[in-house]
């Protein structure tokens, strides 16, 4: 492969971590880290080492059907550092909604990533993000707002 197909296949693999994510799909998750892959969320307040305790930590915290996610990605600078490893920084723009603790949180950072490409396939080796910004707003503090559409309460219908 070109390196810009290599580089392809890793914006593609991003891609699929942040779709996985937000639609709550752990096991196609799972199959975007590598075995001893390690995150840091948060600044590194949240910090997991090997892809069984990242996908227990992402269950318990973002499994909850009142919990709403939208994760987006853009901007990548990826560098490729050898034939199977790589690194990327993407620029970050999310999106959270508890419906049963009642707030919306908005945020912009910047992950920080490395990539490592086992039996053929790109997988993220390291991944984390720090903060822009991140805003905390209690729903009850807004006239008239309400969740109107949800995938998990009636699969994306408004």
């Amino acid at each position: 492969m070109s390196d810009l197909e290599e580089i392809e296949a890793i914006k593609r693999l991003k891609y699929r971590y942040m779709r996985c994510l937000d639609q709550k799909l752990w096991e196609e998750l799972g199959d975007c880290f590598s075995p001893d892959a390690r995150t840091h969320y948060g600044d590194g307040k949240y910090t997991y080492e090997g892809r069984d305790a990242i996908l227990e930590f992402l269950r318990e915290s973002m499994g909850a059907d009142s919990f709403h996610s939208s994760h987006h990605v853009h901007q990548p600078e990826i560098d490729l550092t050898s034939s199977t490893t790589a690194t990327g920084i993407w620029a970050l723009q999310d999106v959270v909604i508890e419906t049963k603790l009642d707030f919306t949180l908005r945020g912009a950072g910047f992950y920080e990533d490395e990539y490592v490409k086992l039996d053929g396939a790109w997988k993220i080796r390291s991944t984390g993000y720090r903060r822009v910004f991140e805003e905390f707003q209690p729903r009850k503090d807004v006239p008239g707002l309400r969740l109107t559409a949800s995938w998990w309460g009636v699969q994306g219908k408004s």
